[in-house]
């Protein structure tokens, strides 16, 4: 691939990196506001490269407004897509290498490997950043083979699907995260099975107090998830696991697998052109607001959301981010 890359003649009125929920809405509120949006979409040729974002690997999303039934992911980030489109918003499917925000206009670098473009260079007034964050899995061939057939990394998103009611489930990990998502599928679950690699929580102690004191949620310690266990038909049956002491293998039963081990922002091209925290995500300048400390760059969705990482959130990031650059390049 070519380091060397020509401008584009003109520079964009607005640059939105990133086409999730935060990305697509954005689009809208900036298209019909007229500024001419371009949104560099994802090149597709990995999980943090898609276009759509986090949704496209998921097929039942119930918690969308405006969706008696739920609705699939995939279709749901076309439509948005589709909406904006429709104003006038401009999509390019290409992923974004590296950007210089240190002098204006902005610069950013993009390329689409599966075409085989060279990477090009493009300048813009106003940015916005919705690269979204991914969430972080055990890296297991099994993992993928039953996404969304009982494989989860999010339990307010799936954890109140049919297939995961008065069933057994399991959570992997020990952080706060895992406490309160084991906790959350109480509500739904038989019984969770929380397993964890060490013999006591890294989770808070009031919440650790909690989670084992709830008569639904089973500790399962100094263990690791070796496989998950399955079939087409029915979807995730159980986990293989294996206890780190005494290195004997056994199957838990369980209808669902939920991973809890993180999340990790999508913000590595990032590094050095704008404030991030220990942990990766954008830092938004007064918490509130999308501005982040370089102004006339701007930042929605779970890039910029450690908390709560929902869909419907980060569309209300986006619209924030869209008003407050409409505003920027008024001024």
């Amino acid at each position: 691939m070519s380091t060397h890359a020509a401008a584009s003649a003109a520079t964009e009125n607005l640059v939105i990196i990133g086409s999730g929920p935060a990305g697509w809405t954005a689009a809208i509120y900036a298209a019909r506001a007229n500024l001419n949006p371009l949104a560099l979409a994802g090149d597709g040729l990995s999980r943090d490269r898609m276009p759509g974002g986090q949704l496209m690997w998921t097929s039942e999303v119930e918690n969308f407004p405006g969706f008696v039934h739920g609705v699939d992911g995939q279709k749901l980030m076309g439509t948005l897509q589709q909406q904006a489109e429709r104003f006038g918003t401009r999509t390019k499917s290409h992923y974004v290498t590296r950007v210089d925000f240190t002098s204006r206009p902005f610069k950013i670098w993009h390329v689409n490997d599966l075409s085989g473009e060279e990477e090009a260079l493009l300048t813009a007034r106003a940015v916005i950043i919705a690269t979204g964050a991914s969430a972080n899995y055990l890296g297991l061939p099994s993992e993928r083979k039953f996404e969304n057939l009982g494989v989860s990394a999010c339990a307010v998103c799936d954890g109140a699907l049919t297939r995961f009611r008065d069933q057994a489930l399991v959570v992997v990990g020990g952080g706060d995260s895992a406490v309160e998502e084991a906790t959350y599928l109480t509500k739904f679950a038989a019984r969770v099975h929380l397993i964890h690699r060490r013999d006591a929580l890294r989770a808070s102690k009031i919440m650790a107090h909690r989670a084992l004191n709830n008569p639904k949620i089973v500790p399962v310690w100094n263990t690791v998830v070796e496989e998950i266990v399955g079939n087409e038909a029915e979807g995730v049956t159980g986990v293989r696991v294996k206890n780190l002491l005494t290195e004997k293998y056994g199957t838990i039963e369980a209808r669902g697998m939920f991973a809890a081990i993180g999340h990790t922002p999508n913000t590595g091209f990032l590094k050095g052109q704008i404030e991030l925290d220990a942990k990766g995500y954008v830092v938004l300048a007064d918490g509130f607001r999308s501005l982040t400390s370089v102004e006339g760059v701007f930042a929605a969705g779970d890039c910029a959301d450690p908390i709560y990482r929902q869909a419907i959130s980060a569309a209300g990031m986006g619209c924030k981010a869209a008003i407050d650059a409409e505003r920027w390049l008024a001024e």
